[in-house]
């Protein structure tokens, strides 16, 4: 096991390049992700930055259908951040939450948003990161910023060098 994260814990991903990383987040996206209608558009695992296209459909909104619940753009967003972390750790590490906040500026309905999360400072055992949520226009909708945890494959001497496997994917 090379990874900390349950779902990568087969795969070496330090040895990838963002195309081989992308292909394979593409190919294996989460239950979560299906949900919200979303697809993975971008990494770049130097920077720590990662770009989502989510579509909110009518039954994500309320209000007559015209506004989104603030729950299903939290997720949208929360996504793109995990997932910045997720190519930053070239796979190997698990991120959950530790902390996360969430400004709504603009309502949205039904339509196309994009999600960019970004990674603003890695540690040694946690990060900070930020993220936006935009609709097609270029208005910004959500802001988010999230303190996580970077849980990293550790040795144990006990069973022949096996690695701990925690943490969630989002």
């Amino acid at each position: 096991m090379t990874s900390a994260h349950p779902d990568f814990s087969h795969v070496d991903g330090q040895s990838m390049d963002d195309t081989d990383l992308l292909r394979l987040l593409r190919a294996n996206p989460p239950d979560a992700v299906k949900t919200l209608n979303g697809e993975l558009i971008d990494i770049d695992s130097a920077r720590g930055t990662c770009r989502f296209r989510f579509e909110v459909v009518p039954a994500f909104c309320h209000s007559n259908g015209r506004i989104c619940q603030g729950g299903f753009l939290t997720g949208m967003v929360d996504t793109a951040m995990a997932n910045a972390a997720i190519a930053k750790g070239k796979l190997a590490v698990a991120v959950p939450t530790l902390e996360l906040k969430i400004s709504f500026f603009e309502a949205m309905g039904p339509g196309i948003v994009f999600a960019e999360g970004r990674v603003m400072r890695w540690g040694g055992s946690v990060g900070f990161l930020d993220g936006d949520l935009k609709d097609e226009k270029g208005r910004l909708i959500v802001h988010a910023t999230s303190t996580i945890k970077i849980v990293r494959p550790k040795a144990n001497a006990a069973n022949g060098g096996a690695h701990r496997n925690v943490g969630n994917r989002r």
